[in-house]
């Protein structure tokens, strides 16, 4: 099967039947048309659509090297700067979709597949690893265009340094058996985005210490014994004017419970191996591949609110203040740079190990340092401009029943009523709804805690010959 259509995506995932929780219930019929995940499905099924777009095809698609069709171009393994700049495209393209709000959309996770493939090299010859599986679980999910969700973090029992559980009580998923089918996976793990309307659920442990949680490996959402327990809804409404964003790109978070799932051994690419659960991930380039991806969605989002930004100063017409311009150029240096970085990392770029075209991971480091810093100042400049606008939204029914008062009295110097409630509804949803502040609390901790990703470049940033180069300036002097 190549290239899906944006259907086949909903269709498929209606038939999984996959263990859902919403609210102490479990999610019966078609989870497509459930109001917690019809919007965000029906916005993940336009993606897919764009693959067959006239315009759209050659930029989002690329040929196969084994079945000659159309494949989505976040899996195609970069061995050129142009390689690179194409995935970069599809990326944008992809985002702009949704306007940067759906982090999981499927081309993230392909990108975390497609990077851990281009590593397969390293699991070879090392024991408890089978490089050959992931390689063929890579050009399965190629072929058919599968869509996967991820767990990468346990779950926040004891967040000391050095934590042991307790071997009687199994919270954190870890290997509980192993039999002629596969490895035996019980507990749980965090924090699946998307969970449940997936195809896949992609799990890698790089558990620092522990032989039971060292492993790596991918298996159908409706696996029996797999739960998906999904936290409250963020879904304000099904009206696109009350809730312009959440009714359309709120994506559910879910706790992953694993009760005595048996993994094949065919899909495990790796156990019982700490040194390669703690080493895979950097080796393989996962960060650089992926934050090339995040990158790009970032930079729409950004566009985005900039967007938003200039809408609220234009419409009540406050551009002529000077703190006004400040904040609005606040948005305007964090786009260009992040812009910036974005090309710098492929020019860049430089062949690795394995043969691979790889974004510069320095560069790419520094970018993540940005967003998960600004963004919340992104939704303190709206709330500051709008003010009391983002209290006076009245609903669309409102303007139903009271269109002719509320179009006089709402109107603004660039708008009618109707549309300047518009516009502040949608920076009300992006900065003071649920789904605005779960959007906010996602961004800061996208990639990780901030705090250690600054000791990760500080530790990785190469500085030796710059103090090379004040030494020799002071022996001259």
């Amino acid at each position: 099967m190549p290239a899906i259509t944006g259907q086949q995506y909903i269709d498929r995932i209606d038939a999984l039947k996959t263990y859902i929780s919403l609210d102490g219930e479990v999610v019966t019929g078609k989870v497509s048309e459930h109001p917690a995940f019809k919007g965000v499905m029906q916005s993940q099924a336009k993606l897919f659509d764009l693959q067959h777009g006239d315009t759209q095809q050659d930029m989002m698609t690329y040929l196969s090297p084994s079945s000659g069709e159309q494949v989505g171009m976040s899996f195609l393994l970069p061995v050129t700067k142009d390689d690179l700049v194409k995935r970069r495209l599809a990326a944008r393209e992809w985002a702009l979709s949704n306007h940067g709000f759906m982090g999981r959309s499927p081309d993230y996770m392909n990108t975390t597949l497609m990077a851990l493939a281009s590593g397969a090299e390293f699991l070879k010859d090392k024991p408890n690893c089978f490089p050959e599986h992931l390689l063929s679980f890579y050009e399965y999910a190629r072929e058919n265009d599968l869509t996967m969700t991820h767990t990468f973090i346990e779950p926040q029992v004891n967040r000391q340094k050095f934590y042991f559980e307790n071997e009687e009580k199994t919270i954190a998923a870890k290997i509980v058996g192993k039999t002629s089918k596969g490895l035996v996976i019980k507990g749980a793990r965090l924090l699946a985005t998307q969970g449940g309307i997936t195809d896949e659920l992609l799990v890698l442990s790089t558990n620092g210490y522990d032989e039971g949680k060292g492993y790596g490996f991918s298996i159908p959402s409706n696996t029996t014994g797999l739960k998906f327990l999904c936290r409250q809804s963020f879904v304000g409404g099904t009206s696109t004017f009350d809730h312009p964003l959440s009714a359309r790109f709120e994506e559910m978070d879910a706790i992953v419970v694993f009760d005595d799932v048996v993994v094949p051994w065919e899909r495990v690419f790796y156990y019982e191996n700490v040194e390669v659960a703690n080493q895979f991930m950097n080796v393989c380039g996962f960060q650089s591949f992926t934050l090339h991806q995040v990158l790009s969605r970032q930079i729409a989002k950004t566009e985005f609110i900039l967007g938003i930004v200039q809408s609220i100063v234009d419409t009540i017409n406050i551009g002529d203040y000077q703190h006004v311009q400040q904040k609005v150029v606040e948005v305007i240096v964090t786009l260009e740079t992040m812009k910036a970085m974005l090309i710098k990392s492929e020019e860049e770029a430089k062949r690795d190990c394995f043969g691979y075209m790889r974004p510069d991971h320095p560069t790419l480091q520094v970018a993540i340092q940005i967003f998960p810093k600004v963004y919340p100042t992104f939704t303190e400049i709206i709330q500051s401009l709008g003010a009391s606008g983002l209290m006076s939204i009245p609903t669309e029914k409102a303007f139903q029943a009271d269109a002719g008062d509320l179009e006089q009295y709402l109107q603004s110097f660039g708008d009618g009523g109707e549309e300047r409630v518009k516009k502040f509804r949608l920076a009300w949803d992006l900065t003071m709804s649920s789904f605005g502040t779960r959007q906010t609390l996602y961004e800061r901790f996208f990639f990780g805690d901030p705090v250690r990703l600054s000791g990760i470049l500080y530790q990785s940033y190469s500085r030796e010959h710059l103090v090379k180069r004040v030494e020799d300036f002071l022996r001259k002097t």
